[in-house]
């Protein structure tokens, strides 16, 4: 679909978060409510994963104007996981632009497993979403640089950009990915016979393998969606990383593809654009608002986390962050004679 809107002028959609002290509250209540929730497992199909505290639980919300709430466990470091793949997606949009992201990539959902071979063949060897493993394996081989250090260095530098703090990798959780990661270098290898992926095969998923190794805490994921919220500026360190463009087209990849088949039910109960990681983290977007970040490692059978997700449903609905709700313009605007 190809839309015209070239010189259309870019109006925006933003609010604020309610006071300190009583997102400070707020947060506490998240996190106290879903403390003792008991529900879901470790995930354990990569080893150095197994071993996660299933008891861990933090959460954190960071505002667009640089303020940070927090409950609980929000310094522990976890591998971030699928999570990065947002923050990489939105890294090479930066660099390759818009048309080139929905050719190559696509934004589209597969409605099928996140590590599906079956999804490829049936579109034809098109990748589909930055957001299932192919599409993100895709969207790794458009990371530039003349050898693997400077694109590796594209990848570190950018996520920690986002975060405001340098980033460093889980050396343990590296090894044991790459020991285990048979399936995704099948998949880029099916890409490249499509002619999907013009890098190299096994460089791109190493380099995937570790872009997903890098260590965070649920105070860092709620400081990058912040970003995102943000226009692309670290409402921390008042450091651009992208473009409002590049956040726009990434939050509407979110949205439609962030927990894989269960997307259309997240935005149906929470109403905003996330994405979630095995480890546990999950990431929520408020535009113009803030981020929200979770980290508990027991996750359902779709591989999102229970209690982040519980926290974050509470928080969309307590702060008002779902982007869907709205009332009356008659009951608490203007008269509608005002109207145009």
């Amino acid at each position: 679909m190809d839309l015209d809107v070239t010189g259309v002028e870019q109006l925006v959609s933003t609010g604020a978060l309610p006071d300190t002290a009583r997102v400070d509250e707020l947060v506490a209540t998240a996190y106290a409510r879903n403390r003792w929730v008991s529900e879901g497992a470790v995930a354990d199909y990569i080893p150095a994963l197994a071993s996660a505290d299933p008891d861990g639980f933090g959460v954190c919300v960071a505002g667009v104007g640089g303020s940070v709430h927090a409950a609980g466990d929000v310094d522990v470091a976890f591998s971030i996981q699928s999570i990065s793949k947002a923050f990489v997606y939105a890294l090479v949009c930066e660099v390759v632009g818009h048309r080139v992201a929905l050719e190559v990539v696509g934004v589209n959902n597969t409605g099928l497993p996140f590590n599906s071979v079956v999804a490829i063949e049936l579109n034809d060897g098109h990748p589909m979403n930055p957001m299932v493993n192919a599409g993100a394996i895709a969207t790794t081989g458009l990371v530039p640089g003349a050898d693997d250090a400077a694109r590796w260095d594209f990848v570190a530098s950018g996520l920690s950009a986002f975060a405001g703090r340098e980033l460093s990798v889980d050396e343990e959780v590296y090894a044991s990915e790459s020991a285990t990661n048979e399936r995704n270098q099948a998949i880029a290898r099916l890409l490249a016979s499509y002619g999907r992926l013009e890098a190299d095969p096994a460089r791109t998923v190493d380099l995937y393998t570790r872009q997903c190794s890098v260590l965070v805490t649920a105070r860092d994921l709620a400081v990058m969606a912040a970003t995102l919220a943000d226009g692309g500026v670290n409402p921390v360190t008042g450091r651009r990383v992208v473009s409002a463009a590049v956040c726009r087209d990434t939050l509407a990849v979110l949205a439609s593809t962030g927990l894989y088949e269960r997307s259309g039910e997240w935005l149906f109960e929470i109403g905003l654009p996330g994405r979630s990681g095995v480890s546990g983290g999950l990431i929520t977007v408020a535009p113009g608002k803030g981020g929200i970040g979770t980290w508990s490692p027991p996750l359902d059978d779709a591989g999102n986390s229970v209690r982040g997700q519980r926290a974050t449903a509470y928080l969309s609905r307590a702060l008002g962050l779902n982007v869907f709700a709205s009332a009356s313009y008659r009951m608490s605007g203007p008269s509608p004679r005002g109207d145009a």
